[in-house]
């Protein structure tokens, strides 16, 4: 919005170049204006593809801590039955991949960060 406090800076892009910056500030779900200032600026600036995916680990992460804890019910109430060898692999299984899926998203959001896990 223009104001007496804010000053507009011009510059002459090719329409490739334009189309390239309108698609990248699509991305992050920013204005074009902001996106400039922002990366001109050095500031922060995210993918919503970054974030979303972000989002579907850590909803599988939950999503297999439930089902580790019905597992768990199931062996703690004996209605597993025979199938209690079985129930421990499976439970184990899902505990293993628990930790590798908070790992892989720990690591996502450390790159998002620009840092290191």
């Amino acid at each position: 919005m223009p104001s007496p406090n804010r000053k507009a800076v011009r510059t002459y892009l090719m329409e490739e170049e334009q189309a390239r910056i309108v698609a990248m500030a699509r991305q992050t779900g920013l204005s074009v204006s902001t996106f400039i200032k922002r990366v001109c600026l050095g500031q922060e600036v995210r993918s919503k593809a970054d974030q979303k995916a972000v989002l579907a680990v850590l909803k599988a992460n939950a999503d297999l801590g439930r089902l580790g804890g019905l597992l768990k019910k199931s062996l703690a109430d004996g209605s597993a039955g025979m199938m209690a060898f079985e129930l421990r692999q499976v439970l184990r299984q899902i505990e293993k991949n628990q930790a590798e899926v908070a790992g892989a998203c720990q690591a996502v959001v450390a790159s998002l960060r620009g840092s290191k896990p």
